[in-house]
């Protein structure tokens, strides 16, 4: 296997995999949605609320706004030693909401929150909650806890995350006529003309839509898309609650422990003494 990072910031990353077939490939991609924790809110204490939103919805608002996550300080629920349905600080988190509309209508946005740790604050300000007609009100108190994607959507640390086979396009000198058909009609300037002469010029961003095989001209097509089955791109994209490097660490950390797990259970039932 190997590994080339193309481009990586703190909420970004696109990197290339060869070596591996499609079925790891979906491994990791499963993984990364699913078993990676990040902190959400769980619970919410409506103490007043007479906008327009039911509890329900308002909570529901809450849980999908995603939160900073430090997870060298906090515990999984199911982990942490108060063994507590209610939390504790080590498993949970408060974020309070106390806003009023004066004499205009008000939009309360995810910056109202006030987080009991900043190290568990909303990741942007600037998410709308709900609208408020003049003289309506909210108060309540959000518990943040833990999760993992696969108990709820709400736990996933990414927004996006997807992988795609390396292209492969060919193109056959001899029979291109160089009209530039192919280059033009191209939406990811993949092609581009140079010296005389088609060139690849972005492969990573071919999509294989295979609209450069259907403009050109010659008869069979003087170039030919196809893909590489053992290499693929990825990218991934945070929601902001953890950065792009530790997801993938912990994304790997949580397939190596499954793996782990799994030859165990091989290895007891292989010396499990055999009943007569």
């Amino acid at each position: 296997m190997n590994i080339r990072i193309i481009e990586m910031n703190e909420n970004f990353l696109r990197f290339v995999v060869e070596g591996i077939d499609p079925a790891l490939a979906n491994t990791l991609r499963r993984i990364i949605l699913s078993e990676v924790p990040t902190m959400a809110v769980d619970e919410v204490v409506i103490i007043e609320n007479s906008s327009i939103l039911h509890n329900e919805i308002l909570a529901l608002r809450l849980g999908l706004i995603p939160l900073k996550t430090d997870l060298d300080s906090y515990n999984l629920p199911e982990d942490c030693s108060c063994k507590s349905e209610f939390g504790c600080s080590l498993c949970r988190s408060t974020l309070t909401l106390d806003v009023q509309a004066g004499d205009e209508v008000r939009t309360v946005y995810s910056g109202d929150l006030v987080p009991e740790d900043p190290d568990v604050a909303p990741t942007s300000d600037e998410i709308p909650i709900v609208k408020l007609a003049p003289g309506q009100k909210i108060r309540l108190e959000a518990y943040a806890r833990l999760g993992r994607g696969k108990d709820h959507a709400k736990w996933q640390p990414v927004s996006l995350c997807i992988y795609r086979y390396m292209p492969k396009i060919e193109i056959d000198e001899e029979r291109c006529n160089t009209c530039g058909r192919c280059v033009d009609i191209c939406p990811k300037k993949v092609l581009a003309e140079k010296d005389g002469k088609i060139k690849v010029e972005n492969l990573i961003e071919c999509t294989l839509c295979g609209d450069c095989v259907d403009s050109c001209g010659e008869e069979p097509p003087a170039i030919k898309v196809s893909w590489d089955d053992k290499t693929f791109i990825f990218d991934l994209e945070s929601t902001g609650a953890l950065p792009v490097k530790r997801i993938v660490i912990e994304a790997l950390k949580a397939l190596n422990e499954k793996f782990s797990d799994f030859m165990e259970s091989l290895t007891e039932v292989a010396y499990e003494p055999k009943k007569d």
